[in-house]
């Protein structure tokens, strides 16, 4: 699933934020609007060293955006996995994927400018990278409005720190960041795939769809990946050429957590 809408500076609210968001995840409950959400974090003391007004943009400006679209669909999904210990390694990068659908200048800057950097073997990346991209994007009408330097300067290190946060890059206080090896986990695979089919989408629609390439994959790696994952006996997966055919095990995506949740 493509991430909609034009660059913003949203990602200012939070980065990456993945202990935020599992610190969320504990006090949200179906139906709870970002408001209420915020106004429970501060009663719990969630945050404790956070105002009032930083837990409403973390819960407006980060969380919803991420998970409470489709009624809170992925935030469920969230807590079930977090509920089940599922590694942090997977929580971290399925909170990733979701970061990129909801923040498309994130999704683009990793499809466009991380993985052909890291796969051209570049051992840094950094904050002239992103702003070198952001003001491509200005000039490709990205953006509702051209920014000012300043706010290129900022958006920049936003999406710096947000690779940090899930692990793409480094985390050293400096300009340029080490890139790191980063390679999408079996049991996020099998999450993607399923998210993905349970979203309407085809065999073929999965296996292309432009999630993968958030984590450097194209298609024929997509299709050995999967094929590696089915050997688990979570669906059957057959390709000849182009052509690729997917039979699915679980009847929904609770019986596909619970699976993931069995390791």
């Amino acid at each position: 699933m493509a991430p909609n809408g034009s660059y913003t500076t949203q990602l200012q609210a939070g980065l990456g934020m993945v202990a935020e968001t599992l610190a969320l995840l504990r006090v949200w409950e179906p139906g709870m609007i970002p408001s209420r959400l915020a106004e429970r974090a501060v009663q719990a003391g969630v945050f404790s060293r956070a105002t009032a007004r930083r837990a409403r943009n973390l819960a407006t400006e980060m969380f919803a955006p991420r998970f409470l679209a489709h009624e809170g669909l992925a935030a469920e999904r969230m807590q079930v996995l977090v509920a089940h210990h599922v590694p942090p390694e997977s929580i971290s990068q399925i909170c990733f994927l979701y970061t990129a659908r909801a923040q498309r200048i994130f999704a683009d800057f990793v499809t466009d400018v991380f993985w052909p950097r890291y796969h051209a073997g570049a051992g840094t990346l950094s904050r002239k990278d992103a702003e070198a991209f952001v003001r491509r994007a200005m000039d490709a009408g990205r953006m509702k409005a051209r920014w000012a330097e300043s706010t290129v300067k900022r958006v920049s290190g936003y999406l710096i720190g947000c690779c940090s946060d899930f692990g793409l890059l480094a985390a050293a206080n400096q300009s340029d960041r080490a890139i790191q090896r980063f390679r999408i986990r079996p049991d996020v695979a099998l999450y993607l795939a399923y998210d993905l089919h349970f979203a309407g989408c085809g065999s073929q629609a999965v296996v292309h769809s432009p999630d993968w390439r958030l984590f450097g994959l194209n298609g024929q790696e997509v299709i050995a990946l999967l094929k590696s994952v089915s050997q688990n006996g979570h669906f059957l997966i057959q390709s000849s050429g182009e052509l690729v055919d997917i039979a699915w095990k679980y009847p929904s995506m609770k019986e596909c957590l619970h699976a993931i949740s069995q390791g």
